[in-house]
């Protein structure tokens, strides 16, 4: 269904009260709920609920040739597509602009966090490395379906296990080692903040998102007492403000502390 102006005018003016249509504050998220190996034949899996939102990402593992400017490190390649069961707006075929801008930005946030050790996936040096495939399904698009997609993505990679090898460096496809995806101890958290009217807001639901004239999309991770933004992506026609931006850089780390440790607490107690 496409917002309606009448709609529009509405949320900007609840917003302009500082009231949302459900009832949250500007950078309340809704309940967010993850659940891992959803996938018996994915190397790693999960199944991520954003309040009505709902995406599934798997991870497989192949084998390479490494790029030639990066011989001893493995590469990644992030897809997304949108089922038709997401919403009347999507129809099958091949990925959409949307769907691929979601999986570039995704990609990107885990790329340039650090959070992979690539190095760790070199198999041997100029010959084979180990390739990431993540692969984004939208099931439900109730409105930031992007953010939903980086914590799927994220949670699915900590629970990835290498494949094992035959004596040719061949995968052995179904049959798992123990040994996990080398990732380090950054955990970059992806969130997505949008503007209507004269208002940001965090985590909008589909209407909500339509009457958006601008949004950014920051990668975000925290290194002892220190914020890291590794990657940012600005979407929409409408410019953002200096006052916009030092406004999204501080809610960012409050989101952050607020929202991030929660879902960590999901994933571990998932691993064990």
């Amino acid at each position: 269904m496409i917002l309606t102006n009448l709609d529009k005018r509405k949320i900007t003016k609840l917003l302009s009260e500082d009231k949302r249509l459900d009832g949250r504050k500007q950078f309340d998220y809704r309940d967010v709920t993850v659940t891992t190996d959803v996938s018996t034949n994915a190397e790693g899996s999960a199944r991520v609920r954003v309040g009505k939102t709902d995406v599934i990402v798997g991870v497989k593992l192949g084998t390479q040739e490494p790029y030639t400017d990066h011989e001893d490190e493995g590469t990644m390649m992030t897809v997304m597509e949108y089922s038709p069961a997401s919403g009347e707006r999507y129809e099958g075929g091949p990925p959409k602009i949307n769907a691929i801008e979601t999986a570039r930005v995704v990609d990107r946030g885990i790329r340039e966090s650090g959070f992979i050790d690539w190095k760790q996936l070199c198999i041997v040096k100029g010959e084979k490395v180990w390739s990431v495939f993540i692969d984004i399904y939208s099931i439900n698009d109730d409105g930031n379906i992007l953010d939903a997609s980086a914590i799927g993505a994220v949670a699915a990679l900590k629970m990835t296990r290498l494949p094992a090898l035959d004596e040719d460096n061949k995968v052995k496809y179904g049959e798992f080692t123990d040994k996990p995806l080398p990732l380090t101890d950054i955990t970059p958290f992806t969130m997505t903040f949008y503007k209507i009217g004269d208002k940001l807001l965090i985590d909008p639901n589909r209407n909500e998102q339509d009457a958006a004239d601008s949004r950014l999309t920051l990668g975000v991770a925290k290194v002892g007492k220190e914020y890291i933004i590794s990657s940012a992506q600005k979407g929409e026609i409408r410019p953002l403000s200096g006052d916009d931006l030092k406004e999204i850089v501080t809610q960012a780390e409050k989101v952050y502390d607020k929202v991030f440790p929660e879902i960590e607490k999901q994933v571990k107690a998932l691993k064990k």
